[in-house]
């Protein structure tokens, strides 16, 4: 506390003691944080603090790609690379869209109750002041953590446009959708003006913006979108076409879920370690727990349902991985294992056809940790970081928590689903009379598939395949070169056991048509 705030210019004999910001000082007054020609405003914060939220900030982004992989290996082979495609794009589009005006709606000093104002409009004054979210880093800091948290929100909703959604609607989807959903509930759950946030909602991490939103839109872009052509027939066969993509994704994400959770205390202190260790042990219970309920009806032992029961846990203790001790992980673990599980079902019930899941996972996943938090959060956990003090939840007697955890849920989700379907309903009416605004793929480039149709690129080399599997002689003759042709002529795609001849059914479609 001793150190001196040495001036840049060594003309100026300015010393000051290095202390936090204080609300009548010099520096304060100015929308910055103060003038970093006369100042080291470095002194202000903790390099270790700095470190941290840095690298959370890229654990984050690593959970991106690690989306895309998830979905991309729960798709059919001719649409893997669109989801790859997608997720990594959305990064691109909404870090865009936070520099534009995301940051300002989503996290302004001077926000309402519902959404910020456009004080920080292209990152305008965004720089050494305290952040909304905490004192202890600053808002250019803060700023590009919470942008990975909207990227990764998209990432996980845009995943419903699996293998029948257009791209460039989808694009133009994330922008909207995350100025007029996301932002807003980002804001009454996290800015400390919002109606969320000061009624005493607990959402460490993002139960209800990430999550909740991320699974509710997703459920209205698969309703928007319709069902797969041959859902419901073994024409459309549901098996992942990659588990080991499943496998990495799922890898990605359980390493970057550290710096979605544990960087959530936005410090290096013991707030940060405990939220660390929940959010690892309910990822290991959530993942066995849906393997042994897969195991006694299938008797195997599924590894998609292992990384499932992972992804599971991990969305169960996301709102509550600061506020909840190391034992209650275990049951944030089961029962989000569980309830995703059998939440898989529901596609069937509301005949949606939900290609991933998305909705019973985030969903559902998001909701079961929003409740569970009020249940089990803790007053001496929260304060781990030294200053955070609430009232906890019913282990400390505090019984209204839970009205204001299903207050937050259903609102949220709410929000999410109706506001996704308006915004998509507009751009797919503009598809009326602009057919590239259109939301779905024609039935003959759902056939050819996304890929193809979409990008002109593989995540396979589609001839090499059919070279390995099939020799020209088991092929009633047909030469080689003919066979090159054929896939020429289909622009690469290929026939494999895990989804229809292309072939067979361009033709099919050719004859109805």
């Amino acid at each position: 506390m001793a150190d001196l705030i040495k001036p840049v210019s060594s003309g100026l004999d300015i010393t000051t003691l290095k202390q936090p910001f204080l609300p009548d000082s010099s520096n304060a007054s100015l929308p910055t944080g103060g003038d970093s020609l006369l100042f080291d405003l470095n002194v202000f914060y903790e390099p270790g603090d700095i470190a941290w939220v840095i690298m959370s900030t890229a654990l984050v982004l690593l959970m991106i790609p690690g989306v895309g992989f998830f979905y991309s290996g729960l798709a059919r082979r001719k649409s893997a690379l669109s989801l790859l495609w997608l997720s990594v794009m959305s990064t691109a589009v909404i870090s865009f869209q936070w520099f534009f005006w995301g940051y300002s709606l989503a996290f302004s000093h001077k926000a309402g109750k519902f959404i910020g104002n456009l004080d920080n409009f292209g990152l305008r004054n965004v720089l050494a002041a305290p952040s909304v979210g905490t004192p202890r880093i600053p808002d250019l800091l803060f700023c590009i953590y919470q942008g990975m948290f909207a990227c990764i929100t998209v990432a996980l909703a845009v995943g419903a446009v699996a293998e029948r959604g257009r791209m460039l609607p989808c694009i133009i989807y994330m922008f909207i959708w995350s100025t007029l959903i996301y932002d807003p509930i980002a804001c009454w759950t996290w800015n400390p003006h919002g109606w969320i946030y000061q009624k005493g909602g607990l959402d460490f991490a993002g139960g209800t913006p990430v999550h909740i939103a991320s699974g509710c839109a997703a459920l209205a872009y698969s309703y928007m979108l319709g069902k797969r052509r041959g859902h419901g027939t073994q024409e459309l066969n549901y098996r992942p076409h990659n588990v080991t993509h499943i496998v990495i994704g799922t890898v990605f994400l359980w390493v970057g879920w550290f710096g979605f959770n544990a960087g959530s205390a936005l410090s290096a202190n013991l707030r940060a370690v405990m939220a660390a260790l929940v959010t690892n042990l309910a990822a290991c219970v959530g993942g066995v727990t849906w393997c042994l309920v897969d195991y006694r009806l299938e008797r195997k032992w599924s590894t998609v349902g292992f990384c499932s029961g992972i992804i599971a846990g991990l969305v169960a203790i996301t709102p509550g991985s600061g506020y909840v001790p190391p034992w209650a992980a275990v049951i944030f673990g089961v029962c989000g294992g569980v309830a995703c599980n059998y939440a898989t079902k529901l596609k069937y019930f509301l005949r949606c056809d939900d290609a991933l899941d998305i909705f019973a996972v985030h969903a559902v996943g998001g909701f079961i940790g929003n409740i569970l938090t009020a249940f089990f959060a803790a007053d001496y956990i929260a304060h781990l970081d030294g200053y955070t003090v609430i009232e906890g939840g019913w282990i400390n007697h505090h019984w209204v928590q839970l009205g204001y955890q299903i207050a937050d849920s259903v609102c949220g989700g709410c929000y999410s689903f109706v506001g996704t379907c308006i915004i998509l309903g507009c751009i797919d009416g503009l598809g009326k009379f602009l057919p590239i605004f259109k939301l779905r793929a024609t039935e003959e480039e759902e056939i050819l598939g996304i890929d193809d149709v979409e990008i002109g690129e593989f995540a396979y080399d589609y001839v090499e395949l059919t070279r390995d599997v099939k020799s020209p002689d088991d092929i009633d003759g047909t030469s080689l070169h003919s066979l090159e042709r054929q896939h020429s002529h289909m622009g690469g795609h290929e026939k494999n056991h895990d989804s229809v001849d292309s072939s067979g059914q361009l033709a099919d479609w050719a004859h109805r048509v």
